[in-house]
């Protein structure tokens, strides 16, 4: 059962209580699959693979990762069905406690495109820092930082483009985490893209949550607004629903089959266009997800 944290890795993650509750578990863009396993060496092993209903296109990944938790090391080397190749370096706590570096790469050789990204993270009780330098896109330096006392926290992200010389990007957020809710307010895309969300822990076995975004630069006007729960059938099961202005409604159910095997099922409904045909594709949409972890 999800809980909100104190202070989180990231000011992105401000609001993550109920960004999950509306956002995870619902698995009707497709059908995929996740088989994991892990050797006795510290090797974890990860295969996926989705079909997306709109498109049919099939997309896939294996990912290998190596964890030295005596040292702080990972390594994760990641190849996809788009031939692109990712590489991820970690090193925690090596220099000093609560400092984190790593280095994450990306080539797709038949089409050129190439990144590489330099991280540095520093937590403490109160605030977690990050930095990250953009080797090839800019090259851009981006910061932000989380600050927490009592419950109260705040957020700020700034990006420079070093080449340019400027200030390319700015955002910030506040909330307040209390051990059965939380509200979050973000302010995004240089403050032109506002959310504010909030979550409730309703009982051990029942949580609801809300979000509500407006953008300044949208093409409609107003508020979008989304609302969703939670409920817990037993240690083994839970269902999800939520439902936002539009008329969408969503449902996801997960179900522990067994130890290691759990398997989502997720339905969305267009409500205002219940016995409409499109020509453009399904109105509504259902797909499932199963994962296979040794």
């Amino acid at each position: 059962m999800s809980l909100p944290q104190p202070v989180p890795p990231s000011w992105k993650d401000l609001g993550k209580s109920s960004n999950d509750l509306l956002g995870k578990d619902y698995p009707f863009h497709g059908t995929s699959l996740e088989v994991k396993t892990k050797t006795p060496s510290n090797v974890a092993f990860k295969v996926g693979g989705s079909r997306d209903s709109k498109t049919a296109a099939i997309s896939g990944d294996i990912e290998a990762k190596y964890i030295d938790k005596k040292n702080g090391l990972v390594f994760t080397e990641t190849w996809t069905t788009s031939n692109a190749l990712k590489s991820q370096l970690e090193l925690e706590n090596y220099l000093a406690k609560g400092l984190k570096f790593d280095i994450a790469t990306s080539l797709t050789p038949d089409k050129g495109q190439k990144s590489a990204l330099l991280n540095a993270v520093y937590k403490q009780s109160g605030v977690h820092t990050r930095g990250a330098f953009d080797v090839f896109k800019g090259p851009t330096f981006t910061a932000d930082t989380v600050f927490g006392r009592d419950g109260f926290l705040f957020g700020a992200e700034t990006a420079y483009n070093v080449t340019e010389g400027k200030v390319t990007r700015y955002a910030a957020a506040i909330g307040y985490n209390a051990p059965d809710y939380a509200v979050t307010v973000h302010g995004l895309n240089n403050f032109n893209h506002f959310a504010a969300s909030y979550y409730h822990r309703v009982s051990a076995d029942v949580e609801a949550g809300a979000k509500a975004v407006y953008d300044t630069k949208a093409t409609t006007s107003g508020v979008a607004i989304e609302v969703g729960t939670k409920a817990y059938l037993d240690s083994a099961a839970f269902i999800k629903a939520k439902i936002n202005n539009s008329g969408v409604l969503a449902l996801g159910y997960t179900q522990a089959l067994r130890p290691g095997v759990k398997a989502s099922f997720g339905l969305a409904l267009d409500t205002q266009r219940l016995y409409e045909v499109s020509s453009t594709g399904p109105t509504h949409k259902v797909g499932a997800h199963i994962v296979f972890e040794s």
